[in-house]
């Protein structure tokens, strides 16, 4: 199973719609709210060099900026 990880606000309707698209697979994932999160915040910005979310990181090496469901699919072997 691959490691989900992401970074988004709870206002965020691309973020909203990434989990919705991962519950929907049933992928399970870890979210971290960066508009209360300073810290996770930061280590968003560092992986991504973007302060736009969501920030999904597939597998700790593979980092998908907004919400791309292609990218997704293919990222996480769904069809």
């Amino acid at each position: 199973m691959k490691k989900v990880e992401i970074y988004g606000t709870p206002v965020c309707t691309y973020c909203v719609m990434a989990k919705d698209f991962l519950k929907k697979n049933n992928i399970a994932y870890t979210e971290y709210n960066v508009a209360t999160n300073n810290v996770k915040k930061e280590e968003m910005i560092e992986k991504s060099g973007q302060f736009g979310v969501p920030v999904i990181v597939v597998d700790n090496e593979n980092i998908v900026v907004g919400f791309d469901e292609k990218v997704l699919k293919n990222l996480l072997a769904v069809k």
